[in-house]
């Protein structure tokens, strides 16, 4: 088994769908609604974004080879988005690259928000779609590695799944503090993880090796 790729995978699933991030916001979407519609909602905005992470992940792959992009060129692209993801975690900002505040503003009108804003933006965003495509690109379409990503992408969903369903616990437990101090640290490896995502870009492009 390919260890280096397989603590790549989940590290890169879990820092960037951030599973204990999700609690506060959890509860800001689900306010007006009671323990059994909450639990729901979780459910259906889980399914959603699991299934955007599969199909994204059985396309990818064909998707980038007919628009003609590189691997080195889509690795360093998302290594730059995971960068900036990165960043707004670090200085706990809400990320552009998740919600803008239109989407925000549109969300409190949505009566059932588990697919908007929860299942997307939220758990399968552009910077999941992102390093969804850049782990498959790197799988080189060995089954193994294809398999890992699914694992890895599998298993930050059930933890994702079981923070949300637990959201009000948790928060009491966390505190808003507890789940920041979280957030950063995520936020500092998904930094790490993404300037070596660019250096790997760089290191294969035609630049290095001409």
């Amino acid at each position: 088994m390919d260890l280096h790729f397989a603590a790549t995978a989940f590290a890169t699933a879990f820092t960037i769908i951030d599973p204990i991030g999700m609690i506060p916001l959890t509860l800001a979407s689900t306010a007006n609604f009671g323990v059994a519609a909450r639990n729901r909602i979780v459910n259906q905005a889980v399914i959603v974004g699991g299934g955007i992470i599969v199909f994204m992940g059985l396309v990818g792959r064909p998707l980038l080879e007919s628009l003609g992009i590189t691997l080195p060129a889509f690795t360093i692209a998302g290594g730059i988005l995971l960068f900036l993801i990165a960043i707004d975690m670090l200085f706990a900002r809400k990320t552009g690259a998740k919600h803008t505040a239109e989407e925000e503003q549109e969300a409190a009108e949505v009566e059932n928000p588990a697919v908007f804003p929860l299942a997307v933006p939220m758990i399968s965003g552009p910077g999941t779609i992102a390093t969804v495509l850049l782990l498959i690109a790197l799988a080189h379409g060995e089954r193994e590695r294809l398999l890992i990503v699914f694992l890895a992408y599998a298993a930050a969903l059930l933890v994702t799944w079981l923070c949300m369903r637990g959201a009000g616990m948790l928060l009491r437990i966390f505190g808003n503090t507890g789940i920041h101090v979280v957030t950063r640290v995520l936020g500092i490896i998904l930094a790490a993880l993404a300037v070596q995502f660019v250096l790997n870009g760089l290191l294969q492009s035609p630049l290095i090796h001409h």
